[in-house]
């Protein structure tokens, strides 16, 4: 069973960067692509080994994960969309598109909420409740575990 944790993080971050290497995206550069796909793998190493999913719970785990994940990225992507459309000066702007661009963030965090709210009970179909709870304080910790990396490797930069 050790071995089977062990090695599920490996395993599961190969068929991450396969299926991502199958599905790149035209309009970004390969190394933004390899940035992405290793964000991906180390995320997915870091849910595995922070929810201590059991091989069972893994294959079942994943699959939803995925659909939940691939309709964030969706809603993120079309948000971030507008938000280079809008994006001026707010002083410059008049108050009819000042006010586009809050209506347009409020629908962005009420759809976050309705996908959360979607996939919430398919979660908990799949995991222990505890292990859902830890997937929610999980992805925060790795964002911000990311964040601090990335911090880190702009100094060293500097």
């Amino acid at each position: 069973m050790k071995t089977i944790r062990t090695l599920l993080p490996l395993l599961l971050c190969l068929i991450s960067l396969s299926l991502s290497a199958q599905t790149s995206t035209p309009n970004r550069s390969p190394r933004k692509e390899e940035r992405r796909e290793e964000i991906e793998s180390m995320k997915i190493a870091y849910l595995t080994r922070r929810l201590d999913l059991t091989s069972d719970e893994a294959q079942r785990f994943w699959p939803v994960f995925n659909q939940f994940s691939d309709e964030l990225k969706k809603i993120r992507k079309d948000h971030a969309s507008q938000k280079r459309d809008l994006k001026e000066d707010m002083s410059a702007l008049s108050d009819k598109d000042a006010e586009k661009i809050v209506d347009s963030e409020i629908i962005f965090k009420q759809q976050e909420v309705d996908i959360m709210k979607k996939f919430h009970p398919q979660f908990k179909q799949v995991l222990p409740i505890k292990k859902v709870a830890l997937l929610y304080g999980a992805e925060n910790d790795f964002k911000k575990e990311l964040l601090e990396k990335i911090k880190e490797r702009r100094q060293q930069m500097k």
